[in-house]
């Protein structure tokens, strides 16, 4: 039983200097990004594909602030679905921290940057007429890690500290996923696991789905280790990502003037994140 905590540990420190590095560089990305400077570019004809190329990035804040200009009507329908669908929040961190898994990044970068794309587009096109309110000339709007404001911070908290203590909230439910694992692996057998596993894989990103409907950051550390451990397929791992936005919902929750739209708007994510989930599996599938 000891053993099973012990390399449970030592897998998760073995990332803990990467994770604070990549915050660090995304801490300083985010604070110098501000995507509600410019209102034409927000609301024209490249507002999906830069929402979605926003998104990609791995980091959380992006989609709070997508949401919050959805909320205000600052943005399109299509533009905060290609933001959410684009969203991953800490899987590529981790995919890149650990190595093993590391050629993954891009396949799982361009499926969900095309599904975003393709996705806010068409959302766009059908809600072509709706109506979007104005941003006041002096007024910005931000998005801060994990909703966390904190611009008004020094360069060291910033800059430092911050990425420290979200790189130590990961590394803790890293350790907390392994454990897990490694308690299943340990009562219940590898091979017996894996063969529940293979069973449960028609039903597997309907579950991930769901897991990564989850505003937090430990869904997708979930998913992510899940994928590396071998434990979830490509396609269910994509269809987890897909629905994962960060705390994006949480924010568009908190208004109840607006809950029909949101309830809308988080079953449509969830239905289109089930619908890639199976398409990568087919593909996948044709080339195995």
């Amino acid at each position: 039983m000891g053993e099973v905590f012990l390399d449970a540990l030592l897998d998760s420190l073995k990332l803990f200097p990467f994770l604070v590095l990549i915050y660090i560089i995304i801490e300083i990305l985010e604070h110098r990004t501000n995507i509600s400077k410019n209102k034409n570019v927000l609301r024209g004809g490249l507002a999906p594909l830069l929402g979605a190329a926003t998104g990609i990035i791995p980091q959380c804040g992006f989609s709070v602030m997508a949401a919050k200009l959805y909320d205000r009507r600052l943005i399109r329908t299509g533009t905060v679905l290609a933001v959410f669908l684009a969203t991953s929040d800490e899987a590529f961190i981790l995919l890149l921290a650990d190595g093993t898994r590391a050629a993954w990044i891009m396949p799982m970068i361009a499926v969900k940057f095309l599904v975003a794309v393709a996705v806010g587009y068409a959302a766009n096109a059908v809600f072509r007429h709706e109506e979007l309110s104005e941003l006041s000339e002096k007024e910005e709007i931000h998005g801060t890690a994990c909703g966390h404001d904190h611009e008004e911070d020094s360069k060291f908290k910033s800059y430092f500290l911050h990425p420290l203590l979200h790189a130590a909230e990961i590394f803790a439910y890293i350790l907390a996923v392994n454990i897990v694992f490694g308690l299943i692996i340990h009562f219940v057998g590898a091979d017996r696991f894996s063969a529940f596993l293979q069973r449960s894989e028609g039903v597997q990103p309907l579950v991930a789905a769901a897991v990564g409907m989850i505003p937090n950051c430990a869904s997708s550390v979930i998913l992510t280790n899940a994928f590396i451990e071998g434990y979830i397929s490509f396609g269910s791992c994509i269809a987890g990502l897909c629905a994962n936005a960060g705390l994006g919902f949480v924010v568009l929750f908190k208004n109840p003037k607006n809950i029909v739209r949101t309830l809308l708007l988080f079953v449509a994510i969830y239905l289109i994140s089930i619908a890639v989930g199976y398409a990568s599996v087919g593909v996948m599938a044709l080339f195995a």
